[in-house]
């Protein structure tokens, strides 16, 4: 019988001889892969999933024409809907120019998935009252901002959708009738920019949108001159928007109803997009649309990206410290294990140092049955570590994962070398055990 041979023998005859302990073995390597896997998948997908579930809560990244974006002050709702004040109604901006606007999207959305929607805003008189009005693309702002509660319908052509606000200083309800008029007067000092704020993270209020109120309808004590006006488009109110935002202050339009009020056509104040990216990666489409001299200025929504960061940081950090502890836990059980089998297997070891063993070929065996053991719990494990992973992700996100192959050779491979590592210190002890006190003994 070859040395191979026989060796293989006696791996055999060690592991279903003692089928017990090999077992025990076993199952701590395979409780540690598959936690150790599942930990791991579900780290590497579930930043993925969720930055696209954060998506549905509005824009992390928003353009304003180059004057207002690099110093105006202002406010802005909780997704982002902004109203610049350099681009306010009555100002000679034309806003985004529609080339500069395909060109900042082709930018955003190279090789990520990305949503826009643009709004041109412009100063109004509702009911004789001054408000500001969002022109917009109805489909890509309801696709964009998915969390608005609107009661009632979105804007369509000849109706509109008010802010909750709005709303109810008006007194209307859905399926009233409100008539609005351009005011191509109006002063610059009741509007305020907003995308400086949500740059920050805040949630104001945008000054011209609550120039419904008593304040905004009066300046130096007197009412204003434009508020006693009755005239205008009478449109049909479709909806009641409720953010608890600044878009509660604002009045939704179809874009063209927009610009038939003002009477002219011109390019958004504003564009937001839902980018799939968070941190660094966000950074950089910043920084590309800000160097790509577009006449825009680009800046990160940054209470949505700071939520997702700090979210993806905290499950990181969770993983590390739960694998730390999967992995201390599997030396425990392996080292026990195989602590277990070496002081069962005393005898046979000092009769086969006596009759010529070395200690490096009874190592070895030892060094083998333990990656054995941690091969085949490594397998087991990962596969259930799959099974978890994937039920987890349908569970929270409704969305499966996919079986990702490298991390199941490294989740194989890992407990395979847990398990090696787990045996040296029996193993020492096994190779340092003296056949003559043994012999003696028996």
């Amino acid at each position: 019988m070859t040395n191979r041979r026989m060796f293989l023998t006696m791996l055999w005859g060690a592991v279903f001889r003692r089928r017990s302990r090999a077992i025990m073995a076993v199952i701590a390597s395979m409780v540690g892969s598959a936690t150790l896997f599942c930990l791991a998948a579900v780290c590497i997908a579930v930043p993925q999933q969720m930055n696209e579930e954060m998506r549905a809560y509005g824009a992390n990244l928003i353009v304003t024409p180059a004057a207002s974006g690099s110093g105006s002050s202002g406010s802005t709702g909780s997704t982002g809907s902004t109203r610049t004040g350099s681009d306010s109604a009555g100002s000679a901006s034309t806003g985004i120019d529609e080339s500069d606007e395909r060109a900042v999207t082709a930018i955003v959305a190279d090789g990520r998935s990305a949503k826009a929607a643009s709004y041109r805003y412009e100063n109004v008189r509702i009911n004789a009252a001054p408000y500001t009005i969002a022109g917009i693309d109805t489909a890509a702002v309801r696709d964009l901002n998915r969390h608005w509660s609107v009661d009632g319908d979105w804007p369509s052509a000849g109706a509109v959708m008010l802010g909750r606000d709005v709303a109810d200083a008006l007194d209307v309800t859905v399926g009233a009738t409100v008539t609005i008029a351009y005011r191509a007067d109006a002063d610059a000092d009741a509007t305020t920019s907003a995308g400086a704020s949500e740059a920050d993270g805040t949630s104001g209020t945008s000054g011209s949108s609550a120039a419904g109120s008593v304040a905004g309808q009066t300046r130096d004590g007197r009412v204003s001159t434009d508020i006693m006006e009755t005239g205008g488009t009478e449109l049909r109110v479709a909806g009641i928007v409720d953010t608890g935002g600044s878009e509660d202050l604002i009045v939704y339009a179809d874009a063209d109803d927009v610009t038939a009020l003002a009477g002219s056509s011109r390019g958004a104040d504003v564009v937001e997009y839902s980018v799939n990216a968070v941190g660094d990666d966000l950074a950089a489409v910043v920084d590309a649309v800000n160097a790509a001299d577009l006449g825009v200025a680009a800046r990160q929504v940054t209470r949505i990206t700071a939520s997702d960061t700090r979210i993806i940081t905290m499950l990181r950090t969770l993983f590390w410290i739960v694998s730390l502890v999967v992995l201390a836990l599997t030396l425990v059980g392996v080292g026990t294990t195989i602590g277990s089998i070496v002081s069962q297997r005393r005898n046979e070891i000092g009769l086969r140092k006596a009759l010529g063993a070395d200690s490096r070929a009874i190592a070895v065996e030892f060094v083998v049955e333990s990656a054995l053991y941690g091969l085949i719990g490594g397998l087991v494990g990962t596969a259930i570590g799959y099974v978890l992973a994937r039920m987890l992700c349908v569970g929270v996100f409704d969305r499966a994962i996919g079986f990702d192959w490298p991390l199941g050779i490294a989740s194989v491979l890992l407990a395979a070398l847990v398990a090696v590592a787990a045996s040296i210190p029996p193993v020492r002890r096994a190779t340092r055990i003296d056949p003559a006190v043994v012999l003696r003994e028996e």
